[in-house]
């Protein structure tokens, strides 16, 4: 067994602290990754297809089986809602809008929020489904 000279440099590199600092930063990924899904979970209808639409600047509007509205997890009024999109609009003219209505709500409900965003002419408008089961 050799022993270390105090003046010759080590020949290894200890790679353990950025191992940890690697899992660390794995975890917090994870984490803000899950973090940022938007909405109220509801029933949703299903479909055979679907296309995402997710991005960061996304609105989702969704109405639960109840026939509350909400705004990305916020309940809000009809008229809440118009104000919210009309400023939303003001800053970000062109942002996409997803709706989420519960297979059990009125059809009238969700009707009445795409005639709102037709009238704010919001045209990036898509309607989330479930995968339909075999």
């Amino acid at each position: 067994m050799q022993v270390q000279d105090e003046d010759k440099p080590y020949d290894d590199i200890n790679i353990t602290p950025m191992l940890d600092l690697a899992y660390v930063l794995l975890v917090i990924f994870i984490i803000m990754t899950t973090a940022a899904v938007q909405g109220i979970k509801v029933n949703l209808p299903k479909a055979s297809a679907s296309i995402s639409l997710a991005k960061p600047q996304t609105k989702a509007i969704t109405v639960s089986d109840t026939g509350q509205i909400f705004l990305d997890a916020y309940p809000v009024s009809i008229g809440e809602l118009e104000q919210r999109l009309r400023e939303q609009k003001a800053l970000t003219p062109d942002f996409p809008i997803i709706v989420k209505g519960d297979s059990n709500v009125q059809y009238q409900k969700v009707v009445d929020i795409l005639d709102l965003l037709r009238r704010l002419e919001l045209t990036q408008v898509g309607l989330v489904t479930g995968k339909q089961s075999s």
